[in-house]
């Protein structure tokens, strides 16, 4: 059974009342207005972005954290280091239906922490101890480098505040000298400029130096915390400080907030997809039974066109 709506014939001319309306002149002070508006706020809050984070201002502001994370990406325990694709093969990563996403597309980002994120880079410009040390290391069987990396970097952990430690017991290998070798370079500002351009000459390419300060132990993550831009602070739609803003990922934010994804280790993939579901529902609304005839059964359109359809009924 159709509904009739309207009882106008669009083949007819309309004769209706009518009202003149300037469409330019609308648009210019509309334009005005906010232009206005826009640079009185912007003058008198300026903006609310911070600096941006560097490896060299992470090492300068935290150098014991940088040494730790250095140590940990040489012993492969960072979280990089077991990210799975597109870095590498250590992990399937979040899944879906039992399918990984991740797996499917596979990796074709590959990067090994030790050699990408303090190796390579002290090869560019490293004195005669640091490249004896890098020799040192290269040529060591991988289960002698772990051991050396591991052991330097629990004793880091354990002393919490040590940029480097005395060797007395030659159980570290190379690894004080290449941590301290790669923290001189972060404070020179050296290392950031070396993982920007270690795939290309163009200085476009932030993966590498994010997913290093990503591995950092508290710094990172404690300056995300105070600026309220924590997973659990609903830091996907914040702005820096106390600023609002992007509103309309709320509903992004908001599963991450519930179980059950607040709780699982497929959150990322598993809010995606049920955003996507979500979207296509509002994109095919129209043509879907039952869910069409919602504005019919709760008729909000006739509320907001009231004086359209008392109109209507009188004619």
């Amino acid at each position: 059974m159709s509904r009739r709506l309207s009882t106008v014939d669009p083949s007819k001319k309309w004769s209706g009342p009518t009202r003149k309306y300037d469409l330019v002149k609308e648009f210019v002070i509309a334009f005005l207005v906010i232009a206005v508006a826009a640079l009185t706020l912007a003058g008198l809050f300026s903006s609310p972005d911070e600096k941006a984070i560097t490896l060299q201002s992470w090492s300068k502001a935290a150098p014991a954290d940088f040494v730790q994370t250095a140590a940990g990406e040489l012993a492969g325990t960072t979280t990089s280091a077991s990210y799975g694709p597109p870095y590498n093969n250590a992990a399937d990563g979040q899944k879906i239906l039992g399918i990984s996403p991740a797996k499917v597309v596979g990796v074709h980002i590959p990067i090994n922490p030790a050699q990408s994120f303090v190796i390579e880079p002290l090869k560019i410009s490293a004195d005669v101890p640091t490249r004896a040390a890098i020799d040192a290391w290269n040529s060591a069987p991988e289960k002698v480098r772990t051991g050396w990396a591991t052991a330097y970097a629990d004793a880091l952990a354990k002393d919490g505040k040590a940029t480097s430690l005395a060797d007395t017991k030659n159980e570290y290998g190379p690894v004080p000298t290449l941590v301290t070798s790669l923290l001189a370079m972060a404070k020179s500002g050296g290392l950031d400029g070396a993982l920007t351009t270690s795939d290309t000459n163009m200085p476009t390419n932030f993966t590498k130096p994010l997913l290093f300060l990503a591995d950092g132990g508290t710094y990172f993550s404690d300056l995300a915390s105070a600026q309220h831009l924590g997973g659990d602070q609903w830091g996907v739609m914040n702005e820096t400080g106390s600023w609002p803003g992007q509103s309309w990922l709320w509903l992004y934010s908001f599963w991450y907030q519930i179980d059950p994804f607040k709780s699982s280790e497929d959150a990322d993939v598993l809010v995606m997809t049920l955003m996507g579901v979500l979207s296509l529902l509002l994109v095919f609304l129209p043509l879907i039974p039952g869910l069409r005839k919602i504005p019919y059964l709760i008729p909000v359109h006739r509320l907001i066109w009231k004086k359209w359809y008392r109109r209507s009924s009188k004619s």
